[in-house]
């Protein structure tokens, strides 16, 4: 039988408009949250350490979200087995799907924490960091990656009431973390002058606060998605349903992030001013980015669901309501930080050539917004269908290859920071029109899975 918070959050029934939004909006404010980690940390250590290991900071960042890529990716082909199985009223594969993600998630988190404990000297050396950046960076690397494993656990929870249309819930626990993250980023960093090291490790303790608030909910909760950790356990046929969608979004989110290391290298060799710059817009570009990523998980969570209800006719309602919301957000926004850019930089650092570097980035990135989130609502509608690999090839082609191409064979012919920025709005509109494409030659009448 449905339970009360099932009915509640399923997004097969009333309106489309209201449904999505009341979902989106907590996953925006949500990544804003998680975006607040890393930001905050670059603002206190921009201003009360220096330009050198704001610097230091920012080169760690690309190689974060390479670790992360490939187990949110898995988080999202869970969040769209579940959203079928709740969307059909599959109380046992439900539950299957609930914990074999569960147990997928800790075992890849303990993965990632020792590759990055283990190897992260290594592969700060392989994106140019420079050797007086080297020691800061590695330190801020070490102690970020302990938590590596409650991030990827927080993100599999967040997953799985994402999927059940329950979003309010994990944003709830991870502001208390965020609010957490700011007052030991104040006391490690301002008062017990701790440096990048103290900003690690806030970082880290909030992340384990949020992970623990978020996995307690779910063992508390009476839905059929309750976690009961002596059923924890990989399930063969819904690890295979899991990694069929899993596993392309996430080999694609970790090649794509793959080709950013490779600008970040290219960033890296025009100086630390243009790190630092660089760096500090990466963190404006979080706030753009991720809502777009929320939406797009949005309507992945609600054409998983209405196909597995058969609500076909929802499915196409539901894509047109994401793209009108998605547009109007990125427009405003993304006219808001051009307006703002100058004061929204200097927060960082008061460095006149490091904000040269950051309000440079800005324009290269804002006006194209719009189309970037087009692209992301068709990928994601047509990921909620089950059907991950035509999106996963148009997004390694054009974020990939073509990125490739261009540091390669474009940017040897005009080396200037200019040109290398130039590629991503450039990869934006190639992957927008392809994938304009395979949208319309998505068939929403079926699952894929």
């Amino acid at each position: 039988m449905e339970t009360k918070t099932q009915k509640s959050t399923l997004m097969t029934e009333g309106s489309i408009y209201q449904k999505l939004i009341y979902f989106a909006v907590p996953l925006i404010l949500g990544n804003f949250l998680q975006q607040m980690y890393s930001t905050v940390d670059s603002i206190m250590v921009g201003n009360f350490v220096g330009a050198h290991a704001l610097a230091a900071v920012s080169s760690c960042a690309i190689i974060i979200i390479v670790l992360v890529a490939l187990s949110q990716g898995i988080a999202v082909g869970a969040g769209v087995v579940i959203a079928q199985c709740l969307g059909a009223q599959n109380l046992k594969h439900t539950r299957l799907s609930v914990h074999t993600a569960i147990t997928i998630s800790v075992i890849f988190g303990v993965f990632l924490t020792l590759i990055t404990l283990l190897f992260s000297n290594v592969i700060l050396v392989a994106i140019n960091t420079p050797d007086y950046l080297l020691q800061d960076s590695n330190d801020y690397m070490f102690y970020y990656g302990i938590g590596l494993v409650f991030s990827v656990i927080y993100n599999m929870v967040t997953g799985v009431l994402n999927a059940a249309g329950n979003s309010k819930r994990s944003l709830i626990y991870l502001a208390w973390a965020s609010i957490l993250n700011i007052v030991l980023d104040y006391l490690l960093i301002c008062v017990l002058d701790g440096g990048i090291k103290g900003a690690a490790i806030a970082s880290t303790v909030s992340q384990f606060v949020a992970c623990v608030l978020s996995t307690l909910y779910l063992m508390r909760v009476n839905t059929p998605y309750k976690l009961m950790l002596k059923a924890l356990k990989i399930n063969g046929k819904m690890l295979i349903r899991i990694l069929r969608v899993g596993l392309p979004t996430g080999i694609q989110g970790t090649v794509i992030t793959f080709s950013n290391v490779l600008i970040q290298a290219a960033v890296n060799s025009f100086g630390y001013e243009t790190m630092a710059g660089f760096g500090v817009y990466l963190r404006i570009d979080g706030f753009n980015i991720l809502p777009i990523l929320s939406i797009s998980m949005a309507i992945s969570t609600f054409v998983g669901q209405n196909i597995g209800a058969k609500r076909f006719d929802r499915v196409h309602d539901g894509i047109k309501c994401s793209l009108i919301i998605s547009v109007i957000y990125t427009g405003l926004l993304g006219a808001l930080a051009l307006i703002f850019g100058h004061e929204i930089n200097s927060v960082f650092t008061d460095d006149v050539k490091v904000l040269d570097y950051a309000y440079l980035s800005l324009w290269y990135f804002c006006p194209f917004y719009i189309i970037l989130a087009v692209m992301y609502v068709y990928a994601g509608s047509i990921r909620g269908t089950g059907k991950a690999l035509g999106p996963m090839i148009i997004i390694l082609s054009t974020f990939c290859i073509f990125r490739v191409f261009w540091i390669l064979c474009i940017m040897p012919i005009n080396y200037t920071f200019e040109t290398l920025i130039l590629v991503y709005p450039l990869s934006w509109i190639f992957g927008c029109s392809a994938m304009y494409i395979l949208h319309r030659r998505t068939n929403y009448n079926q699952s894929y899975l």
